[in-house]
């Protein structure tokens, strides 16, 4: 805690708070800033969530190529932080973005357009 009583919000102290999985990764969840549009899921080790946390990009670590990487080197699809927070367990991160582009890499807007759910819809 700071001497405010908040929590310390520097990087090693917010990577100290997160409870990251068995695996060393930390889910996390990538939201247009601006509409709150959920546009992907991502993992971050401490070393990934500290790029995020310092550079103003995203930074994930790849789970299938076992590397870091930012989402538009390579695609120019970039996602530029706009703010961030842990979940109240501190074990899933919230990132808001601006996103550049597709958010997904099959170049749909949001990875969570490509295959649409049609469950049963409960009632108030």
């Amino acid at each position: 805690m700071s001497t405010t009583g908040e929590p310390d919000q520097t990087p090693d102290a917010v990577i100290a708070r997160a409870r990251f999985g068995a695996d060393g990764l930390l889910p996390a969840i990538i939201q247009q800033h601006d509409t709150g549009e959920v546009l992907m899921l991502g993992y971050m080790d401490a070393e990934a969530l500290r790029r995020t946390l310092t550079e103003g990009r995203v930074t994930f670590w790849s789970r299938s190529r076992g590397e870091y990487w930012r989402k538009g080197d390579t695609s120019g699809h970039r996602q530029y932080v706009r703010a961030a927070a842990l979940d109240c367990d501190a074990d899933a991160l919230l990132v808001r973005v601006e996103q550049i582009g597709p958010a997904c890499h099959t170049g749909a807007h949001a990875c969570f357009d490509v295959d649409p759910l049609e469950p049963v819809v409960g009632a108030a």
